[in-house]
């Protein structure tokens, strides 16, 4: 499951319970929460994140830092600690990576205390990555997580595009990646990457994530986490893509709409 965007402190109570009852329901292996934890990086917003990640249970999580993890408004914190009131409650790590039969995810922290909102990959980042990825076994899916988009649909949003996200895309599509995961925009899509990037050597696509459970939703999207379903046995290798959507927060979150994903080489059988 991909979460993303909470924002804490700007959380609607009932739709928090929702996406509770919704991850006991469907007990999903891993939980990917794609940064913006909390609105503004305070104690208080954090201790709120951290109960809600206690009351999620014993699935393992992998958490990236966003934009709105650092502090804004304290300068000398914002420079010499910005990830303090982060680390102290989703762990030290601001790059984990989750490895099974079935997964390989790698996460990527693309936040920098030096910019504002906008994201960046460094070169030494993506080769990481793409170590990583040429280490996956043939069954596994190999999703690399970052915070800000690599590709948007709407003109208005490409102001919030991931700094380096070019050279990333070729460099984790060459190296086998086969989903980049992203929010920051509050907007749930999907995208072939390689329909847009030429040339790449195989099907790489781009899966965003709303905000799961914060008010500052976007007139196009509601309330809303994806939810990823992938059997190791399927050729050529595929995964169903869920987008579920919570509109009336006491009926829950509802699958809203499915998207299958081919992947793997371009020259692979379909």
């Amino acid at each position: 499951m991909q979460i993303s965007d909470t924002h804490f402190g700007t959380e609607r109570p009932a739709v928090v319970e929702a996406l509770v009852r919704l991850v006991h329901e469907q007990a999903p292996e891993v939980i990917v929460v794609s940064g913006d934890i909390t609105q503004r990086a305070t104690r208080k917003q954090f201790d709120a994140a951290r109960v809600f990640f206690e009351r999620l249970g014993s699935i393992p999580m992998l958490i990236i830092p966003g934009n709105h993890d650092i502090p804004l408004f304290n300068i000398v914190a914002r420079l010499f600690a910005p990830f303090r009131n982060y680390q102290r409650v989703c762990g030290t790590d601001l790059e984990p990576v989750f490895s099974s039969a079935r997964w390989l995810i790698v996460c990527v922290n693309t936040t920098r205390a030096y910019r504002h909102k906008d994201g960046e990959v460094s070169s030494a980042q993506m080769k990481r990555v793409a170590e990583l990825l040429q280490t996956a076994a043939p069954e596994q899916l190999r999703i690399v997580v970052v915070h800000q988009p690599v590709a948007v649909i709407n003109d208005r949003d490409r102001d919030n595009l991931l700094h380096g996200r070019n050279a990333a895309v070729r460099c984790w599509a060459a190296a086998g990646a086969d989903i980049v995961m992203g929010g920051h925009i509050h907007v749930p899509y999907v995208l072939p990457l390689h329909e847009s990037h030429h040339h790449l050597p195989g099907r790489l696509w781009a899966v965003q994530a709303g905000t799961a459970v914060s008010k500052r939703v976007r007139q196009e999207a509601a309330n809303s986490v994806n939810l990823i379903r992938y059997s190791d046995s399927q050729q050529p290798r595929h995964c169903v893509l869920e987008r579920w959507d919570c509109t009336v927060p006491e009926i829950g979150f509802q699958c809203f709409n499915t998207h299958t994903l081919i992947c793997g080489m371009m020259n692979d059988r379909v």
